[in-house]
């Protein structure tokens, strides 16, 4: 018996006993593992979830690497890839729904554009995506990327509005917040200058201004910014699990002790560190959305074929003790998502 089954029969147990051994409260659920797989590629990757307010249902986005395809060279499989969108009424749930329609106009003189990270916010009442863009499909990774800017009313499909002017030619992974004096913030990792988290301001979400480098010791990909238990805090991708910083005022940032997802969950392809998170505080709590590669394990070290290649999302609660935050993975996952205010 896994550490995660004996985890989620205690939870079972314990509603059990709550309500007179009968089922689970209909206005929860136990989130699964996988949380989900990607039916067309099988390369789900870069979760990011947000609430749809004209269907009353929540999407997640994400980039579908293409790990099902066949005769590519070196790491074609990652480039050429749709961003896609899956739906939940209630976080556990999800299904696939479509590839997200990306108008961008540059993309007419190229075979296969590569899209790639999205993050998605909802402000002066439209939806605002910003996206990595790559001219093409490429065997390395020796090519331009920039962050791109498009708007949506119905998160399906997505109008260009501008290309960022940021530190170089090669950043990636954008993550924006609202900041509380007004105004936006967006971290991204620049490339370049060894992967460094970097960041930008805007008044309006559009001409931004780049700030340098964020003052944290970490290098990484996926910064996600959010505010939770009196802090703000930041996680990134060290490639060795997720590191963890924390601040009072988006200027100054304090370690944690320890990573998050660094050693290897027992739960179906949560056997490796997790990667690239997506963090929603809903109703009080706190949910880490992140990305295994499950045939990544020692033994298949330098193999590089469908099985290493194919990724899965998954997701834990996160936990606030002594003042840092802890994700359980091998615990059972008490999930449902309440539609935000908007």
């Amino acid at each position: 018996m896994t550490k995660y089954l004996a985890s989620l029969i205690g939870v079972c147990l314990g509603l059990a006993l709550l309500v007179g051994c009968q089922s689970m409260p209909s206005e929860s659920a136990i989130a699964p593992k996988p949380l989900y797989r990607d039916p067309r590629y099988d390369g789900a990757a870069d979760p990011l979830v947000i609430w749809n307010h004209l269907q009353q249902k929540w999407y997640m986005f994400y980039t579908n690497r293409r790990a099902k395809a066949e005769n590519l060279q070196g790491v074609e499989w990652v480039h050429g890839t749709p961003i896609g969108i899956a739906e939940s009424t209630d976080g556990a749930n999800w299904q696939y729904l479509q590839d997200a329609e990306i108008h961008y106009p540059p993309a007419k003189d190229m075979a296969l554009p590569t899209y790639w990270a999205p993050d998605v916010l909802y402000a002066q009442g439209q939806y605002h995506m910003f996206l990595t863009i790559v001219p093409g499909v490429f065997q390395d990774w020796n090519h331009p990327r920039n962050i791109v800017h498009f708007t949506s009313q119905d998160l399906l499909s997505w109008d260009y509005a501008e290309t960022l002017k940021l530190n170089s030619e090669r950043v990636i992974d954008a993550d924006v917040i609202a900041l509380p004096q007004g105004g936006y913030r967006l971290l991204y990792n620049d490339e370049p200058d060894g992967k460094s988290v970097y960041y930008a301001d805007s008044t309006t979400l559009f001409n931004w201004q780049d700030k340098g480098k964020l003052p944290i010791e970490s290098r990484g990909e996926g910064p996600t910014a959010f505010e939770w238990q009196g802090y703000w805090w930041l996680v990134v991708d060290a490639w060795q699990g997720l590191r963890v910083y924390r601040s009072n005022d988006l200027n100054t940032w304090v370690i944690q002790p320890e990573p998050l997802l660094e050693q290897p969950g027992t739960g179906k392809d949560d056997g490796v560190m997790g990667g690239h998170p997506d963090v929603i505080v809903n109703n009080g709590k706190a949910y880490l959305f992140y990305f295994t590669h499950p045939g990544r394990r020692p033994e298949n070290k330098g193999i590089d074929n469908y099985s290493t290649r194919r990724s899965s999302i998954q997701v834990s609660e996160l936990s606030f003790a002594d003042g840092w935050l802890t994700a359980e993975r091998d615990k059972a996952t008490l999930i449902k998502l309440q539609a935000p205010n908007q």
